[in-house]
C-alpha cells in the first residue's frame, strides 16, 4: 500500500518524462533491494542454524575432543566468512552497477525533457509560422508549377541529350579531351585496300586500251596516239593475243565480281544471323528489314533514305508497322533510336513466339 501511495503521489507531483523514467527503474531497485535482503535473510538464518548445531554438538563433545573440534570450526566458521564477504561484495557490485543505470536513465530522462521543450518550442514556432496569407499560397504554388513545368523541361532535354550522346558514341564519335585515338602510319589494312584500288584501277585501264586496241585493229584502222604504248601492231596473232589478254582481263573481273558477291552474301548472312534482321533493297535509297521471328511472311519494315549516303532514315508506313504503333512512338518519335526500335521490335516477336 506505501508503494502504491508513492507511485500515485508521484505521478501527481513529478512531470510525466521523469515519472515515466522512475517507473521504469523503481522496479528495478526493489527488486535488487529485495533480493538483497532475502540474500541477507537467508544468510542470518543459516548463522544461527550453524550456531546451534555447535552449541548443541559442544554439550556432547568431552574436554579432551574440544579443542580440535573447535579448531575445525573455527576454520569452517572463518570459510563460511569469507563466502560471505564475498557475496555481500557481489551484491554492492551489482547495487552500483543498478545506481550507475539509475544515473544513466536519470540523465536520459533530463535529455529527453530537453528534447520535449526543443518540440514544443518548436511546434509553438510552427504554429506562429502557420498564419501564411491566402495570397502567399497561392503565389507559393504557382511559383512550384513553375518550377516543376521547368525541371520537366529539363529532364526532357537532358534524355535527349543523353540519347544523342549515345548514338553519336555508337557511331564512333568521341572526346579528344579524354580519348586519344592512335593511328598506325604504315596500317597493313588500308595499305592492301590501297593495293587492290590502284589493282583493280590498273586492271580496268588495261581493259579498256585493249578493247580500243581490239576495236581500231578489228576495223583496219591505224592505231590511235595514245594506244601507241600498248601495241603498234596490226597482225592477226597479235590481235589474237590481244584478244586473249582482253578476256583474261574479263575473267579476272568477272571472278573478282563473283568473290564480292560471294562476301556479300556471307556478309549478309552473318548480319541475319547476329542482329535478327534481313536487308534487302527493294528500290533506289528505300530498304526491307524482315525479322527472324516475323509471324508471317509479309511482315516487314520499309526504310527510306534521304541520301544515297544513307545518312538520315525514315520509317515508311505499311501493314506491319500499324501493328507496332507503341514501340514506334516511344523508341522513333520520343527516343529517336533505330536501334533501340529494332531491339524492342525483336524482343516483341521473341516473346509473341515464346508464349505461343
Amino acid at each position: 500500500m506505501c508503494v502504491a501511495f508513492l507511485q500515485r503521489m508521484c505521478a501527481f507531483f513529478i512531470p510525466k518524462t521523469i515519472w515515466l523514467f522512475i517507473s521504469c527503474v523503481f522496479p528495478l531497485i526493489l527488486l535488487v533491494l529485495c533480493a538483497h535482503t532475502c540474500a541477507h535473510t537467508k544468510t542470518v538464518k543459516e548463522r544461527d542454524g550453524m550456531r546451534a548445531i555447535l552449541e548443541s554438538y559442544d554439550s556432547e563433545l568431552t574436554p579432551a575432543e574440544h579443542s580440535p573440534q573447535l579448531n575445525r570450526r573455527m576454520r569452517e566458521a572463518e570459510e563460511m566468512v569469507q563466502k560471505l564477504h564475498a557475496h555481500n561484495a557481489e551484491l554492492e557490485v551489482q547495487m552500483s552497477q543498478v545506481l550507475e543505470e539509475v544515473g544513466n536513465q536519470k540523465q536520459r530522462a533530463e535529455m529527453l525533457e530537453v528534447e520535449m521543450k526543443v518540440l514544443k518550442s518548436r511546434e509553438c514556432t510552427a504554429e506562429q509560422s502557420a498564419f501564411i496569407t491566402k495570397e502567399e499560397v497561392d503565389t507559393l504554388r504557382l511559383k512550384i508549377e513553375e518550377l516543376e513545368a521547368e525541371r520537366s523541361k529539363l529532364e526532357e532535354q537532358n534524355r535527349s541529350l543523353e540519347m544523342k550522346l549515345e548514338k553519336l558514341t555508337m557511331q564512333g564519335d568521341y572526346d579528344p579531351s579524354k580519348t586519344k585515338v592512335l593511328h598506325f602510319s604504315m596500317n597493313p589494312a588500308s595499305l592492301a585496300k590501297q593495293q587492290r584500288k590502284e589493282e583493280q584501277q590498273q586492271l580496268q585501264e588495261e581493259c579498256e586500251r585493249l578493247r580500243e586496241l581490239v576495236r581500231v585493229l578489228e576495223a583496219g584502222g591505224s592505231v590511235h596516239g595514245n594506244l601507241e604504248g600498248v601495241g603498234s601492231f596490226q597482225s592477226p596473232q597479235e590481235v589474237a593475243e590481244l584478244k586473249k589478254q582482253v578476256e583474261s582481263a574479263e575473267l579476272k573481273n568477272q571472278r573478282l565480281k563473283e568473290i564480292f558477291q560471294t562476301k556479300i552474301q556471307e556478309f549478309r548472312k552473318v548480319c541475319y544471323t547476329l542482329t535478327g534482321y534481313q536487308i534487302d533493297i527493294t528500290t533506289e535509297n528505300q530498304y526491307r528489314l524482315t525479322s527472324i521471328y516475323a509471324e508471317h511472311q509479309g511482315d516487314c519494315l520499309l526504310f527510306k533514305a534521304s541520301s544515297s549516303s544513307g545518312g538520315k532514315m525514315q520509317l515508311l508506313e505499311n501493314e506491319f508497322s500499324r501493328t507496332v504503333r507503341e514501340l514506334i512512338e516511344l523508341h522513333l518519335l520520343h527516343q529517336d533510336s533505330i536501334p533501340a526500335f529494332l531491339s524492342a521490335l525483336t524482343l516483341e516477336l521473341f516473346s509473341r513466339q515464346t508464349i505461343a
